[in-house]
């Protein structure tokens, strides 16, 4: 099997370029060897880098790979029988982290210390930070990074993207409140310590309008940090005539001098957002 992290990345990258590889034992192994390092937390779909975000695409590659390589099984847990060709997470690697009844984790996702998993779902490929909740009927998408000490409230949808292996996955920074329902697809980033209200929608092509100042600023594929974040709509001239389309609007700032609890009760109450 191939060793070092730099030997799996060839050995995929090679292999995604010429399946014809995959028949040979060293490259298989070396795709699922990829899959057990996103389990651990050893290697991220994405990292920071800078101010931005660094893909690390031949991980995905790797994801991809896998489905190709793995027939359908049946699995057991407790009461409940699956029939997949992914593996549920094994609970001695989900150490330290509050799993109630309910919650799913697929091998490939990685849960850090800290996190508290009420009945949700963790997609292959996807990273949850320390301290965060990941509330009632909640997704974590295949390849979503989520940070620390983020809440995501009941029902959201934090999508996945996987194809194509280049493209960004929806990325959740630190100390991030997502409200009830609230949906981020498409590789949207949101910004460290924002506040997102219940039921704004965020895709790569949704208009996001800042209105705290005189004159409106847009913006697109990403909330800046500490933004106040609630659905909106705006007027567009269709054939048939004007109608409403939906937006998000930026309506504030987080206050960096209160703590991050207080911060977000004033922004929830001084903003009016429903959460």
């Amino acid at each position: 099997m191939a060793g070092s992290m730099d030997s799996l990345r060839t050995h995929v990258e090679n292999a995604w370029t010429s399946r014809e590889l995959l028949k040979h034992e060293s490259y298989s192994e070396s795709v699922f060897a990829t899959l057990e390092l996103l389990d651990r937390g050893e290697l991220r779909v994405a990292q920071p880098d800078g101010d931005g975000w660094k893909v690390n695409d031949w991980a995905k590659k790797a994801i991809l790979l896998s489905f190709g390589l793995r027939t359908m099984e049946v699995f057991e847990s407790g009461p409940f029988t699956f029939h997949d060709k992914i593996p549920l997470k094994r609970l001695d690697s989900l150490r330290g982290v509050r799993v109630v009844p309910g919650a799913v984790v697929r091998h490939g996702a990685f849960v850090s210390p800290g996190a508290i998993l009420m009945p949700s779902f963790v997609n292959i490929g996807a990273f949850v930070g320390e301290g965060t909740m990941v509330d009632t009927w909640a997704t974590v998408g295949s390849c979503a990074q989520i940070g620390k000490h983020v809440h995501l409230s009941g029902g959201v949808g934090i999508g996945g993207v996987l194809e194509p292996p280049q493209a960004a996955p929806v990325v959740v920074e630190d100390h991030v409140f997502v409200g009830s329902r609230a949906i981020v697809v498409e590789g949207v980033r949101v910004g460290e310590g924002a506040v997102l209200g219940a039921n704004v929608v965020l895709t790569a092509s949704t208009k996001i309008i800042d209105v705290s100042g005189p004159t409106p600023r847009e913006w697109s594929g990403s909330i800046p940090p500490r933004s106040v974040v609630i659905p909106g709509t705006r007027m567009k001239n269709f054939p048939a005539g004007e109608f409403g389309v939906p937006c998000a609007l930026i309506i504030g700032q987080r206050k960096a001098s209160t703590d991050l609890k207080t911060s977000l009760n004033e922004a929830l109450r001084d903003f009016d957002v429903a959460v």
